[in-house]
């Protein structure tokens, strides 16, 4: 067997493991109207309604694993997600939206969502299900704000270099649903968040933004982190006057930690890149790997890391026995260049670049790859180099450096069979990066 078909075989364990609906069904189960959720119990008879919000890329399939648990208990839902993840439900909406950059589908899924969130009582419940992609598939700016400047700013801060978190807090202080005020609204309704994280920390106040979660950032956070990626001129003139109203105190600052609207609320963790992680270390050591985690909250820019995991990589050639390495979390690029790509692919196009300038007779590749099957604003969901890679690079006369230097990783690997298409996952724990020597 091929170390790419072993890497598949080890990929595809690690989704297995963080499929949606599994999730939802090894984390809860009803027993005599009694709802239990990681032991911790839920009487249902205390409700009058029981209502379904779910956001994110995989929310649908979460959605139906939980409709086949409480069946007609389920008053009514929304689900906000993407096109190609449609699933019916009875009494459940399906509003589609758009990613990574919101559209005018993700604001109509966010008005209907506060719609339906104002109309609960002080009886009723409200499960969420949460699962990445979010941030984009539903928003409602504040006001002043209009859909093309959202639209600016998340481009902005998506080619900035910006991390997740930090990208979060400037649109949890944009948004009259992040930031906890989902939860705002929905008060004096109870919660419960049932999440899939997609982020570093699985803080639930970074995970699509923490809608229905307390916020521990300030409007002067916000501002900062414009600040520091020089992208404050840039933003528009909107945006820049409702961040420094909220500086002065003219407007709201997001829910914290204390305040009365999250007495009702319980949160779960269910699924992260931890557990994708060990599903594939089980399946690498059943296949004959000597397998080691190395991380699962891996961050900063792709390029960089490439050329520190390389450098591990290069020492463990020399092993004599097959070695794997796994690796998660979530990497950033700064866009400089005009090419297109995403990170995983950035990330092995710089570990190419290092491993060309070694040989060796061993048998070895590098992965990286995204759980929800997406990288960037591609059709890919990452990319692989073995030594095969590298001789088709220098056949054809490319040059990996440039190709770089253009943030252009989908043109360069297009060229050497080295993208890997997954197409839609049912999952989001952001990404997995495979090291094998044999």
């Amino acid at each position: 067997m091929n170390l790419y078909n072993i890497a598949t075989q080890i990929f595809q364990s690690a989704l297995d493991e963080v499929d949606a609906e599994k999730l939802i069904e090894k984390s809860v189960f009803l027993k005599d109207n009694k709802f239990f959720i990681k032991e911790q119990e839920f009487d249902l008879s205390l409700f009058k309604n029981i209502y379904v919000i779910g956001i994110g890329k995989v929310s649908s399939y979460m959605a139906k694993a939980l409709s086949e648990i409480l069946k007609d208990k389920i008053t009514y839902g929304i689900v906000v997600y993407l096109p190609e993840h449609e699933v019916k439900l009875k009494n459940i909406t399906f509003l589609p939206g758009s990613h990574p950059v919101p559209d005018e589908k993700s604001l109509k899924a966010g008005e209907e969502v506060l719609k339906l969130a104002r109309q609960l009582g002080e009886e009723d419940l409200a499960i969420i299900l949460i699962s990445g992609g979010g941030s984009a598939l539903m928003v409602k700016p504040l006001e002043g704000i209009f859909l093309e400047d959202k639209k600016k700013i998340t481009k902005l801060l998506l080619a900035s270099g910006a991390n997740i978190s930090e990208i979060n807090t400037v649109r949890k202080h944009l948004s009259k649903i992040k930031g906890g005020n989902l939860a705002r609204a929905i008060f004096p309704g109870s919660i419960i968040n049932l999440a899939i994280s997609d982020v570093i920390g699985n803080s639930l106040e970074d995970i699509i933004s923490g809608p229905t979660y307390w916020d521990s950032t300030t409007f002067y956070d916000a501002y900062s982190v414009l600040k520091k990626y020089k992208i404050w001129d840039k933003v528009p003139l909107s945006v820049q006057k409702v961040i420094l109203k909220g500086i002065k105190g003219e407007i709201p600052e997001t829910p914290k930690k204390n305040f009365k609207i999250f007495e009702k609320t319980s949160s779960f963790i269910i699924g992260n890149n931890r557990t994708a992680l060990e599903s594939a270390m089980k399946k690498a050591q059943e296949l004959g790997f000597n397998t080691e985690i190395l991380t699962d909250s891996d961050s900063g820019e792709a390029r960089e890391r490439a050329t520190y995991y390389a450098s591990i990589f290069k020492k463990l050639i020399q092993s004599e026995k097959p070695k794997c390495l796994l690796s998660g979390g979530e990497l950033t690029v700064t866009v400089i260049g005009k090419g297109k790509g995403g990170r995983n692919q950035e990330f092995v196009l710089a570990c190419l670049i290092e491993m060309s300038k070694i040989s060796t007779n061993k048998n070895w590749l590098i992965a990286s790859i995204g759980t929800d099957g997406t990288d960037g604003p591609t059709d890919a969901a990452g990319a692989w180099i073995t030594p095969e890679i590298l001789e088709k690079t220098k056949k054809l006369k490319l040059n990996p450096v440039e190709y770089l230097n253009n943030n252009d990783s989908y043109s360069f690997f297009s060229q050497v069979d080295g993208l890997i298409k997954t197409g839609p996952t049912k999952t989001n724990v952001m990404d997995i990066r495979i090291f094998l020597v044999q």
